[in-house]
């Protein structure tokens, strides 16, 4: 263990020097069910149900992604009461095994998990922004791109300059204090659950069609225009084979495999609650619960919201729907042209509350790591509101760089086109993500072995059973996704593996030039 840092020797939930106790039951749900909800749900149906092929693969899929999530959460709840302290996951991977796993953890999710999902985010509101502002344009340029190499460039479009003012405006009301920030996450989750219970409500009752009901129900499981899923590499086609789901039972565990990237990273930020705990009233109750809630909350909305696409649209047009806007065609097949509109308006709040829970929620994770000299040192202080405002600030300074950083792309014409490089990141970090839940999971069984009689307020739900299915499952999952996405699977490792140099350096730099200890 690094001299830099050292354990925590209590479980106490004691008030961490300035944090303000200000969230209570609620307020933890609505931060795990906003950060959850954000464009995913209305948009990865179509790739799913192309890669399952089927209403009831598209619909089994997010019954697994269910399972998955929840029991994971229920599983983290021993954690977060066993360690009630602002970082989370972060914390809970430190005490399991060491400050280097805890690092890896924070350094991941800094560079790529927290913040592209961020950055994703923020263009995503200001796209569906557009559809009522059509001045809101990619294609219009106040900064034309700036070549970086053959492959990446640099760019400020209008839908890029509101994506950067949004995190901009929303990291400065983070930095007003918890309440303000509180207020905004449950004003805005609620109106985004609203909506998506309306669309639900819709779809189902309102503009179910005979049509598609027939088709989609009554071959609930005949697989029909399923897409290819080849080995993810050249050396692993020799012995990996190419499949469809209706390659008999490995292709349908493979498709259903590679689909939960979708679904998982629709339903992915539900710890979030748990890097808050130190401004958490009752933390050793609270976390756990608001996970559990949460998550329950937002799956049985996703599987409902899956089930309305079913009741108003045929498989085929789901597959194909337009920029694989699922729910936008839904509404269009229920109202028209307007449909589009309504569905802007929903992602947008959607969007809006999605990024203040992620915003107001990653920062304690960068000042937990800052507190046991692993980022920088201004980063562990609170500013006089009781909130991590530098940590706020490099948090969107970088979120601020991915917006602006794009991937650049040369056909054989000479046709040059853009790319997100934050959706390349993304991509590449749904392995390292299950990879480190699976490490935390783990991290149950190994802490119940070297602390056997810390306090234990709450204790993982269906222990050792259920956090050991979990474990299982997720490790099947990463298996398909190494075979079969092995390029964006590696290159999510190889952002972990860059973590161990950083590490060693920073905690080196750290002893020697500016020692801290954590004092938790």
């Amino acid at each position: 263990m690094s001299d830099t840092t050292r354990p925590l020797s209590t479980t106490s939930t004691k008030n961490e020097p300035g944090f303000v106790r200000a969230l209570g039951l609620f307020d933890g749900t609505m931060i795990v069910v906003g950060s959850m909800i954000g464009s995913g749900i209305f948009i990865v149906a179509a790739d799913i149900s192309r890669q399952t092929g089927s209403p009831g693969g598209l619909i089994l899929t997010w019954i697994l992604t269910g399972l998955l999530t929840i029991s994971a959460a229920l599983s983290y709840g021993e954690l977060a009461a066993l360690f009630p302290h602002a970082g989370g996951q972060y914390v809970y991977l430190r005490e399991a095994y060491s400050p280097l796993w805890g690092f890896l953890y924070g350094w991941t999710l800094f560079l790529v998990i927290q913040t592209g999902t961020i950055a994703a985010v923020a263009v995503g509101f200001a796209r569906y922004l557009g559809v009522l502002l059509p001045s809101i344009s990619p294609n219009t340029w106040i900064v034309h791109p700036i070549a970086l190499g053959s492959k990446y460039a640099i760019s400020l479009s209008v839908q890029q300059l509101v994506g950067v003012l949004m995190i901009l405006f929303l990291t400065f009301i983070n930095t007003l204090g918890v309440q303000l920030g509180k207020l905004i996450q449950n004003v805005f989750t609620s109106a985004k659950t609203l909506a998506l219970l309306g669309l639900i409500i819709l779809g189902i009752f309102v503009g179910k069609n005979a049509g598609a009901m027939t088709e989609n129900f009554s071959h609930f499981w005949e697989i029909r225009n399923a897409k290819t899923l080849e080995p993810g590499a050249d050396f692993l086609r020799s012995f990996v084979p190419a499949v469809t789901a209706a390659s008999g039972a490995f292709g349908l565990f493979v498709a259903l495999g590679v689909a939960q990237v979708g679904s998982l990273f629709s339903a992915d930020a539900w710890n979030n609650i748990g890097f808050t705990a130190a401004e958490v009233k009752n933390p050793k109750r609270d976390v756990a619960l608001s996970m559990a809630f949460g998550t329950m909350i937002v799956i049985t909305l996703y599987c409902l919201a899956n089930l309305a696409y079913l009741f108003t649209l045929p498989l085929v047009q789901i597959q194909t729907a337009p920029d694989d806007r699922v729910a936008s065609a839904a509404l269009n097949a229920i109202f028209g042209p307007i449909g589009a509109m309504m569905m802007a308006v929903a992602i947008i709040i959607s969007t809006f509350g999605c990024n203040n829970g992620l915003i107001l929620a990653g920062a304690r994770v960068s000042y937990a790591m800052a507190r046991d000299g692993l980022f920088f040192k201004s980063a562990g202080k609170l500013n006089r509101n009781g909130v991590p405002g530098s940590a706020l600030v490099f948090q969107g300074i970088w979120i601020t760089v991915l917006i602006l950083l794009r991937t650049r792309r040369v056909d054989a014409l000479g046709t040059v086109t853009y790319g997100n490089l934050y959706s390349n990141l993304l991509d590449y970090v749904v392995f390292a993500a299950l990879l480190f839940y699976v490490m935390t999971t783990i991290g149950i069984f190994l802490l119940r072995v070297k602390r056997p009689d810390a306090e234990r307020p709450y204790r993982a739900f269906g222990y050792p059973f259920v956090p050991a299915l979990y474990i299982l499952a997720a490790a099947a999952i990463m298996l398909v996704l190494l075979l079969y996405q092995t390029q964006t699977s590696g290159a999510g490792l190889v952002i972990v593996l860059i973590g161990l140099p950083v590490y060693f350096l920073w905690s080196w730099w750290s002893k020697r030039v500016a020692p801290v200890r954590n004092t938790e």
